[in-house]
């Protein structure tokens, strides 16, 4: 900006210092605290995509993050249109998101204001870290540090930005040497673990038997690492929830550990005598309540955070090393010490096994289908089959959210998005929005219930505006099926009267938003949606498909139980 051109608001250069450091997409709704900086950020160049509701807005930004590696951005109005995202918000921190919250905030003389709320405690309630825009002069480096923690440590930061201190004029030349003093911020280095650290989880690794990779978030990025010395050591590797399909096509991969697990893969785990979490929490959900763990196994915990080793069970031994970096440099080590791939929990025997039954879909289950209501597990298997390979599959969360995640398969890990550290309802849509925008080139799918889709419906109008081609499968019970099977349990007697509603023509109402609606009672309902997901290609825009399958009970899912202990 030369002298010619006057002054401009501050808003504007924290739009203007964002960009430059690389924002990749803001998602959101505007209102008056937010209609500058994100009119700023779109003319920087910043790709907006307006939400429904602020809520939606935060999951999408969750979920292009987690998809794309860059840093997503929603921004919101001071007061009532940050609380809408703060579950969003909070899904996002306990998941430890890169991602910035662009929210506008009261000035401090507005004392009296019907917005002012304290913005800052609501963001440290759910685990969020609060930074704030402090003045004019400080505009720059109030900005990077916000920019730095969300990117550098991990964190879900929330950026207030209080509108005195926005509207604040910025002259041409101190813009000028303001934007001169953002220099390019290098990729931090990874942690390299202790040579000591190193011949420990080597030793731990060729004294097993039995052993077993878990790979959580902080192993995506490790996946040929991880394979290579899997198949050296002669262990089976698992993958936490949020990484499905990060070892995609190995022999030896028994999918997800925890409460998602089939009874083979459940076994084989439980059977390990050496249990090694790759950038994985090893909590609760994780490891069944620590079922997973024999008593004789040893467990050891690789983690780039020294916080996080040991931090929800007790381990043998933690190594503090990014987890790529950490498995390169122990497979140097195995290999020095024993040229030959050990064969260990490798088997043919236990190949074959995880072959024919680590999958649920491979497990035979009686089918409950009726003549109005079809299996869960049946849908789930047809749509599957009818989708391309080229998915991204994102999960809302519910009595359902097994089905989908078990038996709907994925290309590698950047094709399935499970925002359910929270797990709150109703996020799905932002979630498919979000992981669309991240991952074009790919089919998006969600799964979800007939209780968050209704939750999150405004959001439909979302997916039909931007011309995504998201197939929507509602597994429709008419209820909040996980409260109807976990308080029911098995006794007929008791009232569930507040979580079972009329059954409602979700295809009609998806038709009223703009998008296709078919519904399945029966297998034979099933042609048309078939042929419905084959009008949609990856990358190509179109119509929303919604399926609205009225399924069958299930009792309450195989997994329920785990995930009820411990609330």
């Amino acid at each position: 900006m030369s002298a010619a051109e006057g002054t401009r608001r501050v808003s504007d250069l924290v739009a203007e210092v964002l960009a430059r450091l690389g924002v990749g997409h803001v998602f959101g709704v505007v209102g008056s605290g937010n209609f500058h900086v994100t009119n700023a950020l779109i003319a920087a160049g910043v790709p907006f995509t307006a939400a429904r509701h602020e809520g939606g807005a935060a999951t999408m930004a969750d979920a292009y993050a987690r998809q794309s590696g860059r840093l997503g951005v929603v921004t919101t109005h001071q007061g009532c249109g940050f609380t809408n995202a703060l579950t969003g918000i909070g899904e996002a921190a306990k998941s430890r998101t890169p991602m910035l919250v662009l929210t506008a905030d009261t000035q401090a003389a507005a004392i009296r204001s019907n917005f002012r709320i304290d913005q800052d405690a609501a963001a440290r309630s759910v685990g969020a870290v609060a930074e704030r825009l402090h003045s004019p002069g400080s505009a720059v480096a109030d900005t990077v540090r916000a920019w730095r923690t969300a990117m550098r440590e991990r964190r879900t930061v929330v950026f207030s930005l209080p509108l005195d201190v926005q509207a604040a004029q910025v002259t041409a030349d101190v813009w000028d040497a303001a934007l001169a003093s953002v220099a390019p911020i290098s990729e931090a280095a990874p942690v390299r673990p202790t040579a000591e650290a190193t011949a420990q989880l080597a030793d731990e690794l060729l004294a097993a038997k039995r052993p077993v990779f878990v790979a959580g978030r902080g192993a995506k990025h490790a996946g040929p690492e991880l394979r290579m010395l899997a198949q050296q050591v002669g262990a089976l590797v698992a993958e936490g929830a949020v990484v499905k399909g990060l070892f995609t096509d190995d022999p030896a991969n028994l999918g997800i550990s925890g409460g998602f697990s089939s009874p083979t893969t459940a076994e084989l785990i439980a059977g390990a005598d050496l249990i090694v979490g790759w950038g994985c929490a090893m909590n609760t959900w994780t490891m069944r309540h620590g079922m997973l763990v024999s008593a004789d196994a040893r467990v050891v915990q690789i983690d780039h955070e020294d916080a996080a080793l040991g931090a929800t069970r007790p381990i043998d031994l933690g190594v503090l090393g990014d987890t790529a970096l950490t498995a390169a440099e122990v497979l140097g080590v195995v290999r020095e010490r024993q040229a030959e791939p050990r064969v260990g929990y490798r088997s043919d025997e236990v190949l074959d096994r995880i072959r024919v039954s680590s999958r649920w879909a491979d497990v035979a289950t009686p089918d409950l289908s009726t003549d109005s209501a079809i299996d869960p597990r049946e849908i789930s298997k047809l749509v599957n089959a009818a989708l391309p390979a080229e998915r991204v599959v994102s999960i809302d969360s519910g009595n359902f959210m097994g089905y989908p995640s078990q038996y709907l398969d994925v290309p590698d890990a950047d094709g399935f998005c499970f925002t359910q550290a929270f797990q709150a309802i109703g996020l799905g849509l932002g979630t498919a929005i979000g992981a669309a925008i991240a991952q074009p080139h790919r089919l998006p799918v969600l799964g979800t219930g007939d209780g968050g889709f209704l939750m999150g419906i405004s959001e439909l109008e979302t997916a039909v505006r931007q011309r995504i081609p998201l197939i929507v499968l509602v597994y429709n019970d008419a209820a909040y099926g996980a409260e109807v099977h976990h308080f029911r349990d098995g006794d007929a007697e008791v009232a569930v009267d507040s979580v079972v509603f009329p059954d409602t023509d979700i295809a009609a109402i998806a038709r009223g938003f703009g998008a296709e609606g078919l519904t399945v009672r029966t297998a034979g309902d099933f042609a048309a949606v078939r042929a419905a997901i084959a009008q949609r290609a990856p990358g190509e825009p179109g119509v929303p498909l919604v399926i609205d399958a009225k399924i069958a009970s299930d009792g309450g899912a195989w997994w329920l139980a785990e995930a009820f202990k411990g609330h």
